[in-house]
């Protein structure tokens, strides 16, 4: 049940957004009097799930879920149609119109893409506002793994600067990491700045990055499992750790390293509640979880937006997310850190997928996949919007349109490119489920 609904939360914001991108050309199309044969969702390869001839055009449902086109009359596109390209031009086709107005058809997917996400991220924002953990209010630092100790990170830093730029955000810091080629921390009272290696980067991204860094919390309890030990043993929500079997614990991290270290051992508690001290006997079972989690609210902050503030604010965090995806090619393309290797496909992109509906993440994932169509798109590549919009710019810079041989040429470069692109992408997530059981 929980891989169908993240199958059918996958589907169903690939669709609107394949559908919306697909509206941007076909609309202006229409307003400038072009033929518009097809309107599909997914691609019709020999056959259609459903099809239906309004007027003109023919919408339809294809089987192959790898995105959707409209095909307009007189292009050369995907459907590779040379034969209509050898009749004399008609007043209804694409090669007729002027070549600004042939710029907005194709332009018209990317501008919905980008308009769509920064209206869902001004809606986020102005009805949920900014949840965030400010860097600079982690007091106690950050906690690394081993993975996080990789890249010369150490629990109890705090982080100062990435690539010397100071980071608002704690999940932003996170990225920046990633995506960086060096930081500055306070540790232990002194600054230090040292480079972020490619090995331990590759470490991050073939773990997917787990767990790599998090931050810093005192051991004090905010929720307590009705049927787990903590609960059996006493803890009550509030209670603050101060030793563990004669040990002393302040911070988080202390408390649950050794728990996890503890299976099948009774150990000793002293806690602070209410201002006095209180001594308990927990159970540790051998899974070592003990149902309790840490109270972080004081390093939280929201920022609260009205609809007009929203607005800009909503624009600026469709720009960061495009420019932290334009950021992300550095390290796909840098093979020492291994990233190219956790390229998501749509399987992949399946499993990122919550196992309950989530309508929050529904959205906030809708509007990044959208910034990311947008990008993928605007690529001057033949074959994708970017690459009609190429040709276009040198026929109105030029006055001199691009042959037809050679738009038929960079459409099957552009298409061979592509299958390229998509056969490492469907290899790698192939290959990571084969992984799993090796």
């Amino acid at each position: 049940m929980t891989v169908a609904i993240q199958i059918v939360q996958f589907v169903l914001i690939i669709s609107i957004l394949v559908i919306l991108h697909e509206l941007g050309h076909f609309l202006p199309a229409k307003y400038f009097k072009t033929k518009v044969e097809k309107f599909y969702l997914f691609f019709d390869v020999k056959f259609s799930l459903f099809k239906k001839k309004i007027g003109d055009t023919e919408y339809g449902i294809g089987w192959l879920p790898l995105g959707g086109y409209v095909k307009i009359s007189g292009m050369i596109d995907e459907s590779m149609d040379t034969e209509q390209m050898k009749q004399e031009p008609q007043p209804w086709e694409f090669r007729s119109k002027p070549a600004w107005q042939r710029l907005i058809i194709m332009t018209g997917g990317v501008i919905v893409n980008f308009l769509l996400a920064w209206g869902i991220y001004t809606v986020l924002l102005f009805s949920n506002g900014d949840s965030y953990i400010p860097s600079d209010n982690l007091k106690y630092g950050i906690v690394v793994d081993s993975i996080g100790e990789q890249l010369g990170l150490k629990t109890g830093d705090q982080i100062l600067a990435v690539d010397d730029k100071k980071t608002k955000k704690f999940t932003d810091a996170k990225l920046d990491i990633i995506l960086g080629d060096k930081i500055t921390v306070n540790r232990d009272g002194e600054q230090l700045t040292f480079p972020l290696s490619d090995e331990g980067k590759e470490t991050v991204f073939s773990t997917l990055g787990k767990n790599f860094l998090g931050y810093r919390s005192k051991a004090k309890i905010a929720s307590v499992v009705d049927t787990m030990a903590a609960k059996k043993a006493g803890i009550l929500v509030g209670d603050e750790i101060l030793n563990v079997n004669g040990k002393e614990v302040i911070y988080w991290d202390q408390f649950t390293k050794i728990i996890k270290a503890s299976p099948n051992k009774s150990l000793a508690l002293q806690v602070q509640r209410e201002g006095s001290i209180k001594e308990l006997q927990l159970q540790v079972p051998e899974e070592g979880v003990i149902g309790v989690l840490p109270d972080t609210e004081d390093l939280w902050v929201t920022d609260e937006y009205g609809f007009f503030a929203a607005i800009p604010a909503g624009y600026n965090r469709t720009i960061q997310v495009l420019t932290d995806q334009i950021r992300q090619f550095k390290v796909i393309f840098n093979t020492k850190t291994g990233a190219y290797k956790q390229v998501k496909g749509p399987i992949g992109i399946v499993e990122l997928m919550p196992e309950t509906w989530n309508w929050l993440f529904f959205w906030n994932f809708m509007a990044m996949f959208s910034v990311w169509l947008a990008f993928l798109n605007i690529l001057p590549i033949p074959a994708l919007d970017g690459g009609h919009v190429m040709f276009l710019l040198y026929e109105m810079i030029s006055g001199r349109k691009p042959s037809e041989k050679v738009l038929e040429t960079g459409q099957i470069i552009g298409f061979v490119i592509l299958m390229g692109l998509m056969a490492v992408v469907f290899g790698n997530d192939i290959w990571n489920i084969v992984k799993r059981f090796i």
